[in-house]
């Protein structure tokens, strides 16, 4: 009886750990971005329930931007803050998201836009009601008992930077050029921090609530780079190369 050479061991270990690399390369910036929000997210709600921290600012910044009001400034900050409200923001969105899909031929990236739209306002809306919190007094609101829901966090301040983040990755991340990345982050930097002024400004938030509803939207984003990602390796795996 003559000796057989053993078998050589399997190596669908290795395969996979090889397959298994461009995918957690390909999610990884989003993880990133996804745990950066929540930890900001949620030092700054464990601030507002124990009132320190951010929350030690919020009425010195309210006091002030009140005591500070104009006329001008009023009606210009009203008027964003109504554009950006849940009423035109919605239709805002949906329209430019058909036009994108009609004029670019396709639909993956302006449904992930509407999706993400969808989400965090869920996520809005849930955190809301589970903390609760009050809003400023009435008096320093523009419009008094105008704003009936939750004050944490703020609505128009995370469906602003969402839009504004998440178009800003879909429309860079394809054809990514300096004067595009720069154009776009001013764009939404200015953008998110010009609602959150007015929301503040306006008197119907405090500061804690824009920077929570900030790091809710970079939150967003993060599972949106997943998503989109995960879709692009699928389709394309030469599109999202390996580090060596």
């Amino acid at each position: 009886m003559t000796d057989e050479p053993p078998l050589a061991p399997p190596r669908t270990s290795g395969i996979a750990a090889l397959r298994s690399r461009p995918v957690l390369w390909a999610v990884l910036p989003g993880v990133l971005l996804v745990v950066a929000g929540l930890w900001v997210f949620l030092a700054v709600l464990d601030g507002v329930q124990e009132k320190d921290d951010l929350w030690d600012l919020d009425e010195p910044v309210l006091d002030w931007l009140v005591d500070h009001r104009s006329a001008g400034w009023t009606s210009v900050l009203a008027a964003i803050t109504f554009v950006t409200g849940p009423t035109v923001l919605p239709i805002i969105v949906l329209v430019a998201c058909v036009v994108w899909g009609l004029v670019r031929h396709e639909w993956w990236r302006p449904a992930l836009l509407a999706g993400a739209m969808v989400a965090s306002t869920l996520i809005s809306l849930a955190i809301k009601g589970l903390v609760a919190r009050e809003r400023p007094p009435e008096e320093t609101m523009f419009v008094p008992g105008a704003e009936t829901t939750g004050s944490f966090p703020s609505g128009h301040t995370i469906g602003t930077a969402t839009f504004l983040l998440v178009a800003g990755y879909l429309v860079c991340s394809r054809t990514p050029t300096v004067p595009r990345l720069v154009a776009w982050s001013v764009l939404t930097v200015v953008g998110t921090a010009v609602v959150a002024l007015s929301r503040l400004y306006l008197g119907y938030h405090f500061l804690t609530d824009v920077v929570a509803a900030i790091a809710l939207a970079i939150t967003v984003l993060g599972g949106v780079l997943v998503v989109d990602r995960l879709h692009t390796l699928h389709r394309q795996p030469e599109a999202l190369p390996v580090p060596s």
